[in-house]
């Protein structure tokens, strides 16, 4: 039976990971959390707006209220590594060779591993950032789409036309598809050798949360009363074939999800704090904790797949291990 140890905070818990194999939960009101031979807070920004992690687990990436992004790595000692004046930080993303992209209003920014940074400038608000898997190539999501940019070249940027407002982006993991979330229920995707559009609907609410599988064959979200996993194996990707449901409870929605780094495994966060591991060959689930004071708003597995980092919007997070 897996075991929960429980962490109990004040306030909305917007990210959970590890950083080198520590627990870590970002706070909106501005501190982060550490389990790292128990509990320590570092205090970030005025407010955290965004959090995200390098590709090689090794520092936690925030953005704030107060225009910084900072970064926290595994000891916790916290530096700033951007700013964006006095504009709140809108969305943070990483990269390959430790890049790093921020953006606030109608402007990006892209950090390269030596210090240099690159500006990129939209014509509307940027509200979501993504690195794609290989190449320094930028996507943003915005009102009517999203562009994709070149950071070390000055190729010229290509743009994604689709009517509507875009909140967040995402690259497939092997760089063929490129897909956004919506403020409508639903979302949208580009096949990017022919800019085929592909359009996933159907949510009773907003998809805020969504991860791939570990061999990225499958897209897992949010937004349904069962995680909504969308098959991306062949060519065209979920076009003309229906998403696995997993995990449906009639009463409650799903709030967060996070698929297992090796295998076909998902573990879903419910709008009650009740967290699932559920298979995707055969639907069978196993319960990781049951419910909570509020919905769960952030879950990621560690490397290794053993642990399940869970943080809530009323604050009370903490991890699961799954060896019981």
């Amino acid at each position: 039976m897996p075991t929960v140890a429980p962490l109990d905070l004040d306030g909305y818990c917007l990210f959970a990971d590890f950083i080198d194999e520590t627990p870590v939960y970002a706070l909106a009101d501005g501190t982060v959390h550490r389990l790292d031979h128990g509990h320590q807070a570092v205090e970030m920004h005025d407010g955290i707006t965004c959090a995200t992690r390098t590709l090689d687990g090794k520092a936690l990436i925030t953005g704030g209220e107060d225009g910084l992004v900072r970064a926290l790595n595994g000891e916790g000692v916290a530096a700033e590594i951007g700013t964006a004046g006095r504009k709140w930080i809108a969305a943070v993303a990483t990269g390959p060779n430790g890049a790093v992209a921020w953006a606030a209003g109608k402007t990006a920014w892209a950090r390269l591993n030596d210090g240099a940074v690159k500006e990129f400038a939209e014509e509307r608000s940027i509200e979501g950032l993504a690195f794609a898997p290989k190449g320094l190539r930028l996507a943003t999501a915005r009102y009517n789409g999203g562009t994709l940019h070149w950071v070390a070249t000055s190729g010229k940027p290509v743009d994604l036309e689709w009517k509507g407002a875009h909140t967040s982006v995402m690259f497939s993991p092997d760089g063929k598809y490129v897909v956004t979330t919506m403020q409508e229920n639903a979302l949208h995707g580009w096949r990017l050798d022919d800019m085929k559009h592909m359009r996933m609907s159907g949510y009773p609410a907003k998809v805020k949360s969504w991860s791939w599988s570990a061999k990225g064959k499958w897209l897992a979200t949010s937004g349904a009363p069962a995680a909504i996993v969308w098959p991306f194996s062949g060519k065209d990707g979920p076009m003309g074939k229906a998403p696995l449901e997993l995990g449906t409870r009639g009463d409650q929605m799903v709030t967060a999800v996070a698929c297992h780094p090796q295998e076909d495994i998902v573990a879903v966060g419910y709008s009650d704090g009740m967290v699932l591991a559920v298979r995707f060959e055969d639907g069978k689930e196993v319960l990781l904790r049951r419910g909570g004071k509020g919905p769960v708003s952030a879950l990621a597995w560690d490397k290794d797949g053993y642990r399940v980092a869970f943080g809530s919007e009323a604050g009370d997070c903490g991890v699961i291990d799954i060896r019981g």
